[in-house]
């Protein structure tokens, strides 16, 4: 899911491309994107682009007379720019934008559809619907200590939770808690002072630094190369490559669709903390630490090669 950082370049393009453009008309290839019924798409045909803004993880254009629409790319909703007038394409495309100087095509992978626009006809409705939490940027350090305090949660859901902070999600949560040095399952209430420090610091950092890193990609262009997986992440979807600090083997925990990667050595102590799906077939044999872990691999491994070649096959 697109984040801070991949968020923030998108609309510095947009704002570049669009701020003052007049929106000619808006395509819809599946309905199902359109998530509410009042104003109509109608109302926002013929009228300029005066903003393009971040709410949290979703796209706000607005229009005169308080007119916003805002577009959430959800896991894999994409945004690209092409000439005017561009079809939709016919595999994944949901919907465009079309301006006399180009069309905003939105596509989303996949089979799931989870990507959503809402139309609202003022800026109060829009922020009553999305409520966002402290934008971490913005924030100074006995605001952010005092976000994170205000609810006893594991620090990887309430870096993530949108009520908390606004624009950070799964993957910025994993290089952030690697940078800070803390596990993503020690408890916001057991923090002491010099820990929120330090995760204060790594959030500003990791952001800043990435927010940058996309800029310099894009050079100036539409971003087309947005993921949640990057070749320069210290940990995440890294999972059993070695840690760039430490070289450990990464490790994850795995819940529903949601994956959490670490360092185990610079994180946790080099205790290896439960996956759901594995230590629950192993249970007892569940290895705690990396110590315990490389020991249970290399007994599987002399027993796989002590039996017979077809065996083994």
């Amino acid at each position: 899911m697109p984040e801070l950082p991949d968020i923030t370049v998108y609309v510095e393009r947009l704002e570049a491309l669009l701020l003052g453009r007049a929106l000619h008309k808006i395509r819809l290839a599946s309905p199902f994107l359109l998530r509410s019924v009042s104003p109509p798409l109608a109302a926002f045909e013929g009228q300029p682009v005066t903003g393009v803004v971040r709410r949290g993880k979703r796209i706000v254009f607005a229009f005169p007379g308080g007119l916003h629409l805002a577009l959430h790319l959800m896991v894999a909703g994409r945004l690209h720019w092409k000439a005017a007038g561009a079809p939709i394409p016919k595999s994944n495309g949901l919907m465009a934008m079309d301006f006399p100087e180009g069309t905003l095509i939105l596509t989303e992978s996949g089979t799931k559809k989870r990507a959503a626009l809402l139309a609202f006809a003022d800026l109060e409705s829009l922020q009553a619907q999305f409520p966002v939490g402290l934008e971490p940027l913005e924030a100074t350090l006995p605001r952010f200590a005092a976000a994170l305090r205000s609810e006893n949660h594991t620090l990887k859901r309430s870096l993530t939770d949108p009520r908390l902070f606004s624009g950070i999600g799964n993957s910025y949560s994993d290089e952030i808690l690697h940078r800070a040095r803390l596990s993503p399952v020690l408890l916001t209430a057991k923090l002491s002072d010099a820990q929120i420090k330090a995760l204060f610091k790594a959030v500003k950092d990791v952001l800043r630094e990435w927010t940058a890193a996309l800029r310099e990609e894009s050079q100036g262009k539409f971003p087309e190369k947005v993921t949640a997986f990057r070749a320069g992440m210290a940990v995440h979807g890294r999972y059993g490559k070695p840690c760039p600090v430490c070289q450990s083997p990464v490790q994850r925990i795995r819940y529903a669709e949601n994956e959490t990667n670490y360092c185990p050595q610079c994180q946790t102590g080099g205790k290896l903390l439960a996956d759901r799906a594995l230590s629950g077939l192993l249970r007892k044999d569940w290895p705690r630490s990396l110590d315990e872990m490389e020991k249970l691999l290399a007994r599987h491994k002399a027993s796989i090669e002590g039996l017979p070649a077809h065996e083994t096959g």
